[in-house]
């Protein structure tokens, strides 16, 4: 089996025992002679494979008995104008620290349902960092404060999570859900799509407080709705069955490793690997200020800036079995995705192939 190390921001690599467990089952779940995306979603084999998702989600983030799990569809490029939808109610104001990317999309669409403040950016440093974000700087009037925790395409990471009173955070966990211990109950509402921490594209987590459901105009769409999918287990249409499938394994899966206490040394030790390694070069550089850098997406840069010499490393690392390196096409270079599922082995082969080429280079 000829596997590769999987750089990618998503879709990314899936832990190799889950996608074997999921090759050994496919075509014949628990002798129900049938695969699992044949299944019904009102079927008993499939109320189990939901009920035991959400189970294992509540245990591994411990989140609190006031919080529902639902299991929706449209990524988090959904939530950008569902929150709102939901949320942006009651004064119509909302708040937001913009952080790259992914705050820009958020923020304009929840500027199409009410009033929008940018409270703090990061955008005059090109997005290198994370913004101080005080508690005087948050209007207590506000319907949530809206932060990206992980920017992917930036990598940066939220270390601290601001003080914003009495007012709800709504974070996009996307890019690092699942991969340290978090506090649940410091938001009102997360969200995440799937494809980097938590199984294949088409599934969106959404980790919402209970009195923060129930308040939607009565014009808004039933499907964007957040009482709907509360009141229907998430079953009000066909949900991404072999998605939500795909989810439990990975959820075993590092329930097994010992849980996110576990999964978090594994990647600090990973991380720390690579950032070493880009530190100690004196080819690549790394554009993030170090008290902000996250665990998950680590952008790299030649020092001199040569593009040339940045498009012939993704290419030799192709070559070496180590994939999708190239940066996002907004910001060039290079960047590694170290998801919970990319192995230390793949960590230390990428810094061994930094070194390697940084010789035949300076």
């Amino acid at each position: 089996m000829n596997r590769v190390y999987n750089f990618s921001a998503g879709p990314s690599m899936l832990p190799l025992p889950v996608l074997e467990k999921a090759q050994k089952e496919l075509l014949n779940f628990q002798e129900s002679g049938m695969s699992v995306m044949e299944l019904s979603h009102r079927s008993s084999f499939f109320t189990n494979i939901i009920t035991e998702a959400e189970s294992l989600l509540r245990q591994l983030m411990s989140i609190p008995d006031n919080y529902k799990v639902l299991f929706l569809q449209g990524g988090a490029s959904q939530q950008f104008a569902m929150v709102p939808m939901n949320l942006l109610i009651k004064n119509k104001k909302a708040d937001f620290v913009h952080t790259g990317s992914w705050s820009k999309k958020a923020i304009a669409e929840a500027k199409k349902f009410g009033e929008v403040r940018t409270i703090a950016s990061s955008e005059d440093e090109n997005f290198s960092c994370i913004p101080k974000v005080h508690s005087s700087l948050i209007d207590q009037e506000a319907d949530y404060l809206h932060i990206t925790m992980n920017n992917t395409i930036e990598g940066t990471v939220f270390q601290d999570i601001p003080d914003a009173g009495s007012v709800p955070i709504v974070t996009d966990m996307s890019s690092n859900i699942l991969s340290e211990e978090i506090d649940v109950s410091k938001f009102g509402l997360i969200y995440a799509g799937a494809q980097k921490n938590i199984g294949p594209a088409g599934l969106t987590v959404v980790i919402i407080r209970e009195d923060l459901i129930g308040h939607a105009p009565s014009q808004t769409p039933t499907m964007l709705n957040y009482e709907t999918h509360r009141d229907s287990g998430s079953l009000y249409n066909t949900p991404p069955t072999f998605a939500i499938y795909m989810a439990k394994l990975v959820f075993e899966w590092i329930q097994d490793l010992g849980g996110l206490k576990v999964m978090e040394k594994m990647n600090r030790e990973k991380a720390a690997l690579l950032y070493q390694c880009i530190d100690e070069s004196i080819l690549f550089t790394s554009p993030v200020a170090p008290e902000d850098r996250s665990l998950m997406n680590i952008p790299f840069v030649a020092a001199n800036g040569d593009k040339d010499l940045e498009a012939k490393f993704i290419n030799e690392a192709k070559k070496e079995g180590l994939e999708t390196l190239k940066g996002h096409r907004s910001v060039g270079g290079m960047r590694a995705s170290i998801y919970n599922a990319m192995p230390k082995e793949g960590v230390e082969k990428l810094v061994a192939f930094i070194r390697k080429f940084e010789q035949e280079h300076i």
